[in-house]
């Protein structure tokens, strides 16, 4: 195996996202690899008229937000890898997005976190993980975050006996 010398992570503040950026700080530290954390905003949808003003406004405070926490993650990841690490936001489709990123940043890695979900609730929410899997030109890293794990198969059992 070549060594990773660009690592991108995908980011959407979940915990499962928490645990690929750990692993991708660890790898980029372990191969002294540049480490790219990348967020995608998806667009909101078109709203009608009387509503597009107030929308517009809470929109540019959760984007004012997520370039915040985007910070706060960069600089975690920076100090987990011992390098420092950049980050990007980007808008539109966040598969389509991340995958655009890593072929034009060249990334010899894609690190993604996935909660894991199977049967309807995947069907219904799709997975962005796995058209990230299915479609990117270099290798994917797909991480499972323990926590949420145990927190879905223990929900599991307790509905299992209502």
């Amino acid at each position: 195996m070549s060594a990773w010398k660009r690592i991108c992570c995908a980011i959407d503040f979940a915990e499962p996202s928490r645990a690929a950026m750990e692993e991708g700080a660890d790898l980029a530290k372990r191969f002294e690899a540049d480490l790219a954390l990348v967020h995608v905003r998806v667009p909101p949808p078109p709203a009608a008229s009387d509503v597009l003003v107030s929308s517009r406004g809470a929109t540019e405070v959760e984007a004012e937000e997520q370039v915040k926490a985007l910070e706060e993650w960069r600089a975690d990841a920076g100090r987990r890898a011992g390098r420092p690490a950049q980050a990007r936001v980007l808008s539109g489709d966040p598969a389509a997005e991340v995958l655009r990123h890593a072929r034009e940043e060249r990334c010899d890695l894609l690190v993604v976190g996935t909660h894991g979900r199977t049967g309807l609730s995947r069907m219904v929410l799709g997975s962005v993980a796995e058209r990230i899997v299915r479609q990117a030109e270099c290798p994917v890293l797909v991480v499972h975050d323990r926590r949420s794990l145990e927190k879905d198969r223990e929900r599991e059992e307790v509905e299992q006996y209502r």
